[in-house]
């Protein structure tokens, strides 16, 4: 929902990138606590957790299909797949509804991509449609993705955020090291305290094979 990674710096941002979409508690200006974006070591809620997906999930077709709807059927930003080579070698992460109506629906995805030892981006960040204003899952995500790269030697996390943003990630601990143009759009080149986001003890996998 809000990070664009390298490849997406020629399509700008859409709407469902901001996290104004996600966090009503942002968008309509009520007040935020600092301790409220620290969830658990493994990012879990009462109603949604985050997980790191292996080939053999039985989440990955969910993962895929909701990244389609938002980014291909929804805002139109790719024409047929939003899949890229940078899939080869990304981590995806799902956020799975646990609710009796929903239980075990995919309702949000992330990527986080290590473009070289220790400097991650992350990168195609949605939450589905019908779920946008449950918070928790776009600070799951958040959470999930930074302390994940964090665990496996991260050293930068960053993330492009339009310049309406910016403010949000600061009270999360972001820091704007640039000011960028992209597609006419302000933005802030930000990087995560890691200091902040402690390193999750999930286990790297040895090889991708989800793309």
């Amino acid at each position: 929902m809000f990070f664009i990674d390298p490849s997406s710096h020629d399509i700008g941002r859409s709407f469902s990138s901001s996290p104004a979409s996600f966090t009503p508690s942002v968008r309509w200006g009520l007040g935020i606590d600092a301790d409220d974006f620290r969830l658990s070591p493994t990012a879990s809620s009462d109603r949604f957790s985050f997980h790191l997906l292996r080939s053999q999930s039985n989440l990955v077709d969910g993962y895929w299909e909701l990244r389609s709807a938002i980014f291909c059927e929804e805002q139109h930003l790719f024409e047929e797949s939003d899949r890229d080579e940078l899939d080869s070698h990304a981590y995806p992460i799902a956020a799975i509804h646990h609710g009796l109506d929903h239980c075990g629906q995919v309702v949000g995805v992330v990527r986080i991509v290590e473009e070289s030892p220790g400097f991650w981006y992350g990168g195609r960040l949605g939450v589905h449609r019908d779920f946008r204003r449950h918070n928790q899952i776009g600070k799951g995500l958040i959470w999930k993705a930074v302390t994940t790269a964090n665990g496996w030697g991260c050293e930068r996390f960053l993330a492009t955020v339009q310049i309406q943003n910016v403010r949000f990630f600061q009270r999360l601990h972001w820091q704007s090291t640039d000011e960028l143009e992209i597609k006419g759009i302000s933005h802030h080149l930000m990087q995560a305290d890691l200091n902040y986001y402690a390193p999750s003890v999930e286990r790297r996998p040895y090889a991708l094979s989800v793309a």
